[in-house]
């Protein structure tokens, strides 16, 4: 069975730091590129970033880029999400999401190409 765990969500000020990880279980985890996403309140859920399988080549969204830093382990299966210069706008659940397709990665935050979704975890950015 195919799982993801998404965990390390808090409260934190603005300005701050904070790691997420995303635990993998069920699946050759070194063949697929994996995803973060994250929705706030009242607003459609967005791709943040996505690592390719071997975690050679990664990607941001604009809003994230020079703030938040991908990596993983294959080793571990595990994805990490290191924030940094958190804003209030960092405010969502954050989601980890599997590639549908084994060695490949997209730019594309397209929901449909991912298959697999952990259950999220809070990130609440705020004084």
């Amino acid at each position: 069975e195919v799982q993801l765990q998404a965990f390390g969500g808090g409260l934190v000020q603005p300005g701050g730091s904070l790691r997420l990880s995303c635990a993998a279980s069920g699946f050759a985890f070194d063949d697929y590129a994996i995803g973060w996403f994250r929705q706030a309140p009242g607003k459609e859920r967005e791709g943040v970033s996505v690592i390719s399988s071997g975690g050679g080549t990664t990607y941001y969204r604009n809003s994230v880029k020079g703030r938040f830093t991908i990596s993983r382990d294959n080793a571990e299966n595990t994805v990490y999400l290191q924030m940094s210069s958190l804003k209030p706008e960092d405010t969502a659940v954050y989601y980890c999401a599997k590639v549908g397709l084994p060695r490949r990665m997209y730019t594309n935050f397209s929901h449909r190409l991912y298959d697999y979704w952990g259950q999220g975890t809070l990130v609440t950015v705020s004084s």
